[in-house]
């Protein structure tokens, strides 16, 4: 009798094996994702997960759940569909840096401030890793990539920040060598109403990591052991990641506030103004069949 792993009910074995690079973070973002999806009880049928265009973006096709893989910089705006037309779904976008804050970073503020509820997994490796290692937006100061050959002079977003201020009621921030409280976080994102935010530092050895001259993946994880330092509570503003820097990690932001669709519902039922009827057919001035 052959011996199913626990992920193989989660996973599209059709689509493996995984494109992903030896030393990539990837895998142990993904694990940790199904994880906590399971401890979390929820159903698998209530679940959606939408991935962008990027390494992080194959998420979308390797699980097996209800997914999609859509344009780039476009998972946000597509996951906002999914929720207002079935907000019984647990929404869960999976997407990397690249995708989620340079292109789609105009749809992720302004989901934030909307609260909407759902969770954003963004796996940050500091460079667009699946065309050529090319600069991002959150890649620091000084780091050298294929656009950057001299270092990088433009500062970069420092993600948990961007969340905060922009009104996520949960921000957390993990490095792939953090599996257990990860699995944790994610739990909590997942459980908490709102627009949910997890940063996961992850390795590029390909590119980011040969470019800097990081080595080996288990070498740049071994970093993240040297480097990382908890700080549950810290302020957002204040755990960028600058060269040479420590990495903070932990919860920063837990918080409740309404969603997008508790807002409207109150709206309806009159608490910022008359309630809103619907109109009478009439007033539409919509032909009628026989006219």
């Amino acid at each position: 009798m052959i011996e199913r792993h626990p992920m193989d009910q989660l996973l599209r074995e059709d689509r493996i094996p995984h494109i992903w690079c030896s030393g990539c973070g990837l895998g142990t973002s993904l694990t940790a994702f199904m994880s906590a999806l399971q401890d979390t009880g929820i159903s698998l049928d209530n679940v959606s997960v939408v991935s962008g265009i990027g390494c992080t973006g194959r998420v979308a096709g390797y699980v097996k759940l209800d997914s999609f893989h859509t344009t780039h910089g476009r998972p946000i705006p597509f996951a906002v569909g999914l929720h207002l037309a079935n907000p019984s779904l647990k929404v869960v976008v999976f997407s990397g840096d690249g995708d989620l804050i340079a292109i789609g970073g105009n749809h992720f503020i302004h989901s934030a401030r909307r609260n909407l509820d759902m969770t954003i997994i963004c796996v940050n490796n500091f460079n667009y890793g699946m065309t050529g290692g090319q600069g991002g937006p959150t890649t620091p100061i000084g780091a050298k990539t294929s656009t950057t050959p001299y270092g990088n002079f433009e500062f970069p977003f420092n993600i948990p920040h961007l969340a905060a201020a922009s009104g996520a009621t949960y921000v957390a921030r993990w490095t792939a060598l953090d599996a257990r409280r990860l699995r944790k976080s994610i739990h909590e994102a997942l459980m908490k109403r709102g627009f949910s935010v997890v940063e996961i530092i992850s390795p590029c050895p390909t590119l980011f990591g040969r470019f800097n001259r990081q080595g080996t993946g288990l070498d740049i994880l071994n970093s993240y052991r040297e480097q990382t330092v908890i700080q549950h509570g810290a302020d957002p503003a204040k755990v960028g990641i600058e060269p040479g820097g420590k990495i903070i990690v932990g919860k920063f932001v837990d918080i409740e506030r309404p969603t997008f669709l508790d807002v409207v519902n109150q709206g309806l039922k009159g608490k910022f103004g008359p309630p809103v009827e619907k109109p009478r057919a009439e007033e539409l001035a919509i032909p009628s069949v026989d006219e």
